[in-house]
């Protein structure tokens, strides 16, 4: 009987060591993955800096996922996410529940058309003032490409905006005064579909982060769209320093200043409360090494004073 004892409680103790074991395996496990979700706008480069860092750092596993803005921000407070990436201003009722956040590099949301459009070229040398992206998109007045570019054309601006919570309509909105409920236009979801719809739309607007409407490896525009310069000045044609018909040209504006704020924008991490020890070490790399890769990527780095208070901001109290 005390040799059956013995043995059961020998097995039972097996059992808690193993149950121990490999929860402290899973713990670590999770401790070494990151979840980052959110934006599309901050989505191409945040798969750079995770392969990059995850080569200096290969016991570290980084998922990503886009979905806008706002599932970043709701994720990150909701505690499915590590990291959120937003593409917008921060609300206060999203710092009320916790969520902190620090700037990480910049980037803009620009207007675009499909190069096939009946008066590109009037487009491109005469540009669009900011009333008329207004009267399309918030009061939903009904233009023909001809009201735009002041020629006798007569077919009908087929409108698009994005059907998802983000920071590039907010942006958009908010730069024609409005919020992103505000926009009219055909509903799409995602950066890449606005890209898609009017790609295949010859009549078609919308508006994209810099990322999907320029080709990053070669800096021209997406294959099939056209960015539409903002007659900033209202003089009726596009000066030079007005001009964004390359990836080099669209950056120099932004970080000049030319191109307005918005839609130019700084684009955000967050977390809740606090980031946690893994996501800490990203931020921090992100901010120094990984500012080495904002400018091939098609976004604009942070000015020195910028980084140095992030890196500040995270020398706060972590998880």
């Amino acid at each position: 009987m005390q040799r059956k004892l013995l043995f059961y409680y020998l097995i039972l103790l097996l059992i808690c060591r193993f149950s121990i074991s490999c929860g402290e395996k899973q713990r670590t496990a999770e401790s070494r993955t990151i979840k980052i979700s959110g934006a599309w706008a901050l989505y191409p480069m945040m798969v750079q800096w995770a392969q990059a860092y995850q080569q200096q750092h290969p016991e570290i596993r980084i998922d990503i996922s886009a979905g806008g803005a706002g599932k970043g921000m709701a994720d990150v407070l909701a505690g499915l996410a590590d990291i959120g990436m937003v593409s917008r201003e921060i609300r206060p009722e999203e710092t009320a529940r916790g969520a902190a956040f620090i700037p990480v590099v910049k980037d803009a949301v620009f207007p675009v058309i499909n190069r096939s459009n009946p008066v590109y070229a009037d487009i491109q040398r005469k540009g669009v003032i900011r009333s008329r992206f207004i009267d399309l998109w918030i009061k939903g007045k009904k233009l023909t490409w001809g009201d735009l570019a002041a020629t006798p054309e007569t077919k009908a601006v087929a409108l698009y905006t994005r059907s998802d919570a983000c920071g590039a309509a907010e942006t958009w909105a908010k730069y024609l005064g409005g919020q992103q409920e505000d926009l009219q236009g055909t509903a799409v979801y995602g950066d890449p579909g606005i890209a898609e719809a009017v790609r295949k739309d010859p009549l078609g607007i919308g508006y994209n982060n810099l990322g999907y409407a320029f080709d990053l490896q070669s800096g021209r525009m997406v294959q099939g769209l056209a960015v539409i310069a903002i007659d900033v000045n209202e003089n009726g044609v596009i000066d030079a320093n007005e001009e964004i018909d390359s990836k080099e040209k669209a950056v120099q504006a932004v970080a000049a200043g030319i191109y307005p704020c918005p839609p130019a924008r700084n684009l955000y991490l967050a977390a809740h409360n606090a980031f946690s020890p893994a996501a800490h070490a990203f931020v921090r790399w992100i901010l120094t090494e990984g500012q080495a890769l904002v400018d091939p990527a098609g976004y604009v780095k942070l000015s020195p004073e910028q980084v140095q208070a992030s890196l500040a901001d995270l020398t706060k109290p972590i998880l």
